[in-house]
């Protein structure tokens, strides 16, 4: 046995290696920690029913989709109420996002919360927005639900884009768009 001991060495690293071992792994740990951190700032910008431009205390702008829903465009009709709506909701104000993909325009997707009230929710419940049920899956499943709901309620209740007797969802005017480009 003393002779199978003797053939591995005491440490497998020295305590520096150890250390750097350790530094490489907490710094990791840290910037997981980060990326998946809330983000907090001011809203500085209102571009349309569903987008917003958020400054963070570093000065430092983030350009902010609302997940979860799909507002008019802003030619289209109820465009420029669901703008002044969520700018009504946000604007100047310090909001925390919650969320961490990015779309393919590079804007942070994220619920947009208003000291805890979701903003995101308001503008479906307002009517002035859709549940963006394509991309449903990314929500939590309370949120689903919740911006389900809403919307349902929003219709039967007339209110918003609703009043429209065939509104046309945002996904559909677009494409319609596309086609005629």
């Amino acid at each position: 046995m003393k002779i199978a001991m003797q053939q591995f060495p005491a440490r497998l690293f020295s305590r520096r290696a150890w250390r750097g071992l350790l530094f490489t792994m907490l710094a990791l740990g840290l910037s997981i920690v980060a990326a998946a951190a809330v983000l907090e700032g001011r809203v500085v910008a209102v571009t349309d029913g569903d987008t917003v431009k958020v400054l963070d205390a570093n000065k430092f702008e983030h350009v902010v989709r609302l997940s979860g829903i799909d507002a008019p465009e802003k030619r289209m009709p109820f465009g420029q109420r669901s703008k002044q709506n969520l700018s009504d909701l946000v604007y100047g104000r310090w909001v925390e996002v919650e969320g961490e993909k990015n779309d393919r325009y590079g804007r942070l997707v994220g619920k947009v919360l208003v000291k805890g009230r979701d903003a995101n929710l308001a503008q479906i419940q307002a009517g002035m927005a859709w549940h963006y049920k394509e991309y449903q899956r990314e929500q939590t499943v309370p949120d689903r639900r919740m911006y389900a709901e809403a919307e349902s309620m929003a219709s039967m209740a007339k209110r918003g884009l609703w009043t429209d007797h065939n509104p046309v969802p945002p996904w559909d005017w677009r494409k319609a768009r596309r086609r005629k480009d």
